[in-house]
């Protein structure tokens, strides 16, 4: 008998390929760490964003199908973003807006409804206009958060929409099935929005995370977006929230 052996390469079949990812908010961080792992599983790319040039940058890395410079949060802009799109698209993940922080009581009508637009009827109206579009099997992807979980004086609304974005998703799960909705919930991701918010503070955020989470690393934009193109590609999961924060939840602070 033949002793020898022969190199087989064992070739792994892109997941995404073949199908259309949409990306609001896909020009900087999380968005855009999601958007290279889709393309890198052969999808096609659809990106949104605020700012012109950065999302232009994005799009020629990516070679992106279009670019959409707009405000997610205006409802006209989006819901004509959506009925622009030319074809059925297969997955959306929106991760525009970003926290607002103070007390309670100090804040306005404005400011609270504000928040409220900003995330809550943001996806509201994502799922709202999307639909039509998404194919059978598709999935809506929303990014949310950890930190709200333990309400402290000065977190504003944060708490309010971090509770109530599970049951936003399960029952759009149910609304808009057999299309699929999924909330991605992490901690502290070290993306820009995060360096903008912290400032100098940065750097020992940073060291007292690695100091006390479980898995002694900060997480990264790319832990999440691997996470969120497995919601995509896995047809068996939706109307649940799936935490990812490096065990933040389990130690102090």
């Amino acid at each position: 008998m033949s002793t020898a052996t022969s190199n087989v390469s064992i070739r792994r079949e892109p997941e995404l390929m073949g199908q259309t990812v949409v990306v609001i908010g896909g020009s900087a961080g999380i968005g855009l760490e999601t958007a290279r792992r889709a393309r890198a599983e052969g999808a096609r790319l659809i990106l949104t964003g605020r700012n012109p040039e950065r999302l232009q940058l994005a799009a020629d890395e990516l070679e992106a199908m279009s670019i959409a410079a707009f405000d997610a949060a205006d409802p006209t802009s989006l819901q004509r973003f959506f009925g622009d799109l030319p074809a059925a698209i297969d997955h959306v993940m929106v991760t525009a807006g970003e926290p607002h922080y103070g007390r309670l009581l100090d804040m306005d009508l404005g400011q609270a409804r504000h928040a409220l637009d900003a995330h809550i009827l943001l996806l509201l109206q994502v799922a709202r206009n999307a639909a039509p579009k998404v194919r059978p099997g598709g999935a809506l992807l929303f990014m949310g958060g950890t930190g709200g979980r333990r309400p402290r004086v000065g977190m504003g609304m944060v708490p309010i929409v971090t509770a109530a974005l599970p049951a936003l998703t399960a029952s759009l799960a149910l609304e808009l099935a057999p299309i699929r909705v999924n909330l991605i919930a992490a901690g502290f991701v070290d993306t820009p929005l995060s360096a903008s918010l912290l400032g100098d503070e940065l750097d020992n955020r940073r060291n007292q995370l690695r100091a006390t989470l479980p898995i002694r690393r900060v997480v990264t934009p790319a832990d999440v977006a691997a996470l969120a193109v497995h919601l995509m590609t896995n047809t068996a999961l939706t109307g649940a929230t799936y935490d990812i924060d490096g065990g933040q939840q389990l130690v102090a602070g």
